[in-house]
């Protein structure tokens, strides 16, 4: 496949219902509006060709933007490639999804989520929480940095509720990933989660609630599934 056919595909699978939905989350121009689980149809022959994948992303379609995060492979994705992806996501789909998951599978996970949470830009703080939290939850508790994640754990509690919109949005996320797969520190985290108790977050016009920790946490415990590490983060 092409570029201009994968174009073409992803705009007759659009629809204005649906990107009304996604410019009502935030998602900005060009967009055809395609859903997910339509976009999917595409994703293994768009695998074959990562230059293609690479190429969709620097169209600035938020759709054609999202598949490239779902085709391209992170082991060969480049430092300078993820930040040059990272400043120019636009709206938190593509931050805390696209560009986290193919961050926290990269080499660069951790160097490029530390450099990240500290940005003064929205979209690039809540990416690095993303790409963190997603990252532990892929990684061996062996090869995780805990004393690391302890203190991002106090720094949650400490300064969540007055952060930005969708930082606190990925805070409250990164606690979760904690507590539900970090096993040395599933106790802490399930104590971080009980002191920032209930995260408010402007979702503007949507259904979208946030998650209480606490909540999650706990159903994942007595699901007896605290520990389990994903394949990949990437779906």
């Amino acid at each position: 496949m092409v570029l201009d056919e994968v174009m073409g595909k992803l705009e007759s699978m659009g629809s204005e219902q649906t990107k009304q939905i996604f410019l009502r989350h935030g998602a900005a121009e060009p967009l055809f509006g395609v859903k997910v689980g339509d976009m999917k149809k595409l994703v293994k022959d768009v695998k074959k060709d990562q230059a293609l994948a690479r190429a969709l992303y620097d169209t600035g379609n938020s759709d054609a933007m999202y598949l490239a995060g779902l085709t391209v492979d992170p082991k060969t994705a480049t430092k300078e490639m993820l930040q040059d992806w990272v400043r120019r996501t636009g709206w938190y789909m593509l931050a805390e999804y696209t560009v986290a998951w193919i961050a926290a599978e990269s080499p660069y996970a951790v160097e490029l989520a530390k450099e990240w949470i500290e940005s003064p830009d929205e979209m690039i703080a809540t990416c690095g929480w993303s790409t963190y939290g997603n990252y532990i939850t892929i990684t061996a508790d062996a090869d995780l940095d805990i004393d690391e994640i302890r203190g991002l754990l106090r720094r949650v509690v400490s300064t969540i509720h007055g952060e930005r919109n969708r930082v606190r949005y990925n805070m409250n996320g990164f606690v979760i990933a904690v507590g539900a797969s970090v096993i040395p520190l599933h106790e802490e985290a399930t104590d971080a989660a009980e002191k920032i108790g209930k995260v408010d977050v402007n979702v503007g016009q949507t259904a979208c609630k946030v998650p209480l920790a606490t909540e999650y946490i706990r159903k994942i415990e007595e699901a007896g599934k605290t520990g389990k590490k994903k394949k990949t983060c990437i779906c």
